[in-house]
């Protein structure tokens, strides 16, 4: 009766809290109630399980992690501190494992570690699970921090730095280094403001779609890592510039995914360095798989491996095999990072005018070297309208339609499991994630505005409880598209008009 007394309370306290009418006293005074009965609780399941002899040595290192079974063994067993050592005994090894899972998860929730974020910044971030999040401003309010925000602001949502032990001021000292180098050549596209919107598209794609529910908190990682690094000083040209100069990076990386490889290559660097190294924690198979994926996303970023990973995936949408997952990724944030034509025209138009001008600038450089110049690089035969057609019609719908279909591919087996989490069940009854994979709550306040883990790992469920995955890029798509065809009816109206008049002045 008590427990069920407590739940009521702590029910009560947050629906207090979420209408913002729960007073301070009342707070500290539930919640020490709900303490009193857990510790009660905790007393009592402690001795119940400690009453008869079973091995804990049955448990096998593949079971439960070496931390847990030190953890079990030093809460749940009778060990005397003078006497010798023996094998920790239980009546079940079961629930000790279980028991301890839950403790432990319980200490999770309440003992979140978080980035520090502003409260102006906290409010911007209200939207970041949004496609059309506008790292523009952001940029603006946080004085050229785009990057570092976002980077905060998801670590804390997915519970990284928890996770992963990651000091936050260690990831603060290495997103400023990757802000750095993305400033390094003052490219109007290629900065810290396109990475961080690639950055919150890929965690769109993670967590509004279900896709997050299929992966693993470390390849969470590492497609945001991916993300966050995968234009690292980039020097504002092409790789196919790198390589018909001759520059130092196309001789360092023989001609081939010059940039990508860069990219990749220099941030890993970055970890070398005591006060950046965000994966110092790892373990030694977690960092390898970790850098395996986060190398294979950086390099699928190289354009000219677009047609390749299309087909790829097409071909694997169409076998009863299923999808290699690490493609599918490489595959989203590769999207992800060509999606400005998928964006609200206010944010695709500003993005427009940041690449055509690193073209340009690439341009008068080819021609001051005596180069060719590279497509949609001459300034004066450009015709922006037209460019952004194809590009849309060619290259970026066609991707966006592949990865709908490899989303709905990939989340759909997930809507008729059981739910796994029966300690936490979530409150809209959508998580289907394992509970070894669950992500922590992050509570609100505490200068974050992170929502829990409930909005991370969660299905997209439409009222008739079938899946219903978002797509708000088709629209857009569509939109951006009319919009440039009636600019380029407007173009060409203008351009036999100024013919018209010249030919009438030769006259």
């Amino acid at each position: 009766m008590a427990a069920i007394n407590a739940i009521n309370r702590l029910r009560y306290i947050l629906h207090q809290l979420n209408s913002g009418q729960l007073p301070l006293e009342d707070l500290k005074r539930n919640i020490e109630y709900a303490a009193l009965v857990l510790e009660t609780a905790y007393m009592d399941e402690t001795r119940r399980i400690c009453d008869e002899d079973d091995d804990l040595a049955e448990v096998t290192p593949e079971t439960v992690p070496d931390e847990v079974r030190e953890w079990l063994a030093a809460t749940f067993t009778r060990q005397n501190v003078a006497t010798k050592r023996e094998k920790p005994k239980f009546k079940s090894v079961a629930n000790a494992i279980r028991t301890g899972i839950f403790f432990d998860k319980m200490f999770r929730k309440t003992q979140t570690v978080l980035a520090p974020i502003p409260p102006e910044i906290a409010t911007l971030m209200k939207n970041v699970n949004s496609w059309s999040f506008d790292s523009f401003h952001l940029n603006e309010v946080s004085d050229g921090h785009a990057l570092k925000y976002v980077g905060f602001e998801l670590f804390n949502r997915y519970g990284f730095l928890e996770r992963f032990k990651i000091p936050y001021q260690t990831l603060e000292n290495y997103l400023l280094a990757l802000e750095v180098g993305y400033s390094k050549h003052n490219n109007p596209y290629h900065n810290t403001i396109h990475a961080a919107d690639v950055t919150q598209s890929s965690h769109f794609m993670l967590s509004q779609t279900g896709l997050a529910n299929s992966l693993s908190d470390l390849e969470l990682l590492a497609v945001l890592f991916g993300a966050l690094i995968h234009d690292y000083e980039h020097t504002g040209h092409t790789n196919s510039f790198h390589i018909q100069s001759g520059s130092h990076f196309a001789l360092l990386y023989n001609d081939r995914s010059v940039l990508e490889n860069h990219h990749v290559s220099s941030c890993f660097r970055i970890l070398k360095e005591d006060d950046k190294n965000i994966f110092e924690r790892l373990t030694r198979e977690e960092f390898r798989e970790l850098r395996n994926m986060v190398i294979e996303i950086v390099l699928a970023t190289d354009m000219s491996t677009h047609f390749v990973q299309i087909k790829t995936m097409k071909n694997m949408l169409s076998l009863p095999e299923g999808i290699d997952k690490n493609k599918a990724l490489c595959l989203i944030v590769h999207a992800c990072d060509i999606s400005h034509p998928s964006k609200p025209w206010e944010l695709h138009s500003r993005w427009t005018e940041g690449v055509l001008e690193e073209f340009f600038r690439q341009g008068d450089l080819e021609a001051s070297m005596g180069l060719p110049y590279s497509p949609l690089c001459d300034r004066h035969t450009v015709h922006v309208a037209e460019s952004q057609i194809g590009f849309i019609d060619f290259i970026v719908e066609p991707t966006m339609v592949v990865c709908g279909e490899l989303l709905n591919k990939m989340v759909e087996p997930l809507v008729s499991l059981p739910p796994t989490d029966t300690l936490f069940p979530p409150s809209n009854g959508l998580d289907r994630t394992a509970s070894s994979n669950a992500l922590s709550p992050l509570p609100e306040g505490r200068n974050s505005s992170a929502s829990p883990s409930s909005q991370i790992r969660r299905l997209p469920i439409n009222y008739s409880g079938k899946l219903d995955i978002p797509n708000p890029w088709v629209r857009y798509l569509q939109d951006n598209k009319q919009t440039w065809k009636e600019r380029a009816a407007k173009e060409e109206a203008e351009r036999k008009a100024q013919e018209e008049t010249e030919n009438n002045v030769d006259n």
